[in-house]
């Protein structure tokens, strides 16, 4: 085992922990990780058709993510502009809370900020504080919904890449 490697198994572990955090690409990262291992090993026990599959679950996990999160909140009787607010709290939450308290922080801090963000554009309207609340129940049951799939497809993939390097 040589640095690239290492580089390319902490990037796969670094996706699989970025797949529950919001703002780090977690699929993404996998992807990249394998396609630096394969290329390190002359695409020998991973192959092209194994890192188009892995690409194909990366771009499904990309729009469960953002699919989960619009579709519970639309449902809840969340307006657009409402989404809008919570995926903007949600990134300034992160950028302001995240370097204070890495990770879960940064979690926490994601779910607070795009909770503020949709209550706020809500209630500012449709001046209905009940509204608000319902349009955030709906934010936060997507949210929950999209990190278990994106977590779940990220433990596929990492599944599909460690079969391939063991069976090789």
């Amino acid at each position: 085992m040589d640095a690239i490697d290492i580089l390319a198994y902490t990037l796969i572990a670094i996706g699989l922990v970025g797949s529950v955090l919001p703002l780090l690409p977690g699929p993404l990262v996998i992807w990249l990780g394998a396609l630096l291992w394969a290329w390190n090993d002359g695409f020998q026990a991973i192959g092209w058709p194994t890192l188009l599959v892995l690409g194909i679950l990366t771009v499904i996990a990309w729009g469960s993510d953002l699919a989960l999160t619009t579709i519970f909140a639309r449902k809840a009787g969340a307006g657009w502009k409402a989404v809008g607010g919570a995926i903007a709290g949600g990134i300034a939450g992160s950028l302001l809370l995240g370097g204070i308290f890495p990770v879960c922080g940064t979690l926490l801090a994601a779910v607070a900020g795009g909770l503020a963000g949709i209550v706020a554009v809500e209630y500012l309207d449709k001046r209905d504080w009940n509204q608000a609340i319902q349009a955030s129940k709906g934010y936060i049951g997507g949210f929950l919904a999209s990190v278990l799939a994106e977590a779940l497809l990220a433990g596929l993939m990492v599944g599909i890449f460690a079969l391939q390097v063991v069976t090789a």
